[in-house]
C-alpha cells in the first residue's frame, strides 16, 4: 500500500512543480483549468473528510491512517492554486479571486500552513493535537470559501 501512495505523492509533487508557469501555459482551455482545480478540491475534501469522524470522536483513532491522509493532503494542498490564472474565471470561484489577489494568496497560504501544522500534529501521534490542528484546517477552508467561493 505504501508504494502506490509514494508514487501518487511523487506524481503530485512533479505536477506541483509545473505551477511556476502561468496558468495559460499549463492548460489548453480555461475550462481545463477550472476542471483541474475543482478536481484537486474534490480530492482535498475527500482526504480531509476521512479524518472528520476521528476528530469528532465518532470513529476510532488510528494514528497511521491519519498520517497517511495528512501526507496526501499536504501534497494535494499545493495543486489547485496554479489553475486560478487570468482567463480562468468561472466555476465556483467568485470574481474576488482575481480582484483581490493578495487576499486570495493569503487565504491559500493560511490553508497550506494549517495543513503543515496538521502534519506536525499527526507526527506526535496524539489525538488531542490532531483535533486542534484539524479544526484550524477546517477554519482556513471556511474562511476562503466565505470570501472566494460562490454560494450554491
Amino acid at each position: 500500500m505504501k508504494k502506490p501512495l509514494l508514487a501518487l505523492a511523487a506524481a503530485c509533487a512533479s505536477a506541483a512543480a509545473l505551477f511556476h508557469f502561468p496558468a495559460a501555459a499549463q492548460f489548453a482551455k480555461p475550462d481545463d483549468a477550472i476542471k483541474y482545480r475543482q478536481s484537486a478540491f474534490t480530492l482535498i475534501s475527500a482526504h480531509f473528510g476521512r479524518m472528520g469522524p476521528v476528530a469528532k470522536g465518532q470513529a476510532p483513532y488510528d494514528a497511521e491512517q491519519i498520517k497517511a491522509n495528512v501526507q496526501l493532503l499536504q501534497t494535494l494542498a499545493a495543486l489547485p492554486w496554479g489553475a486560478f490564472g487570468p482567463g480562468t474565471e468561472g466555476g465556483g470561484a467568485r470574481a474576488e479571486v482575481w480582484s483581490d489577489e493578495q487576499g486570495f494568496l493569503k487565504a491559500q497560504q493560511r490553508f497550506v500552513q494549517s495543513v503543515d501544522k496538521l502534519a506536525q500534529a499527526a507526527a506526535t501521534g496524539e489525538l488531542v493535537n490532531v483535533r486542534a490542528a484539524f479544526g484550524d484546517v477546517g477554519a482556513s477552508c471556511k474562511a476562503c470559501h466565505d470570501s472566494y467561493r460562490q454560494r450554491r
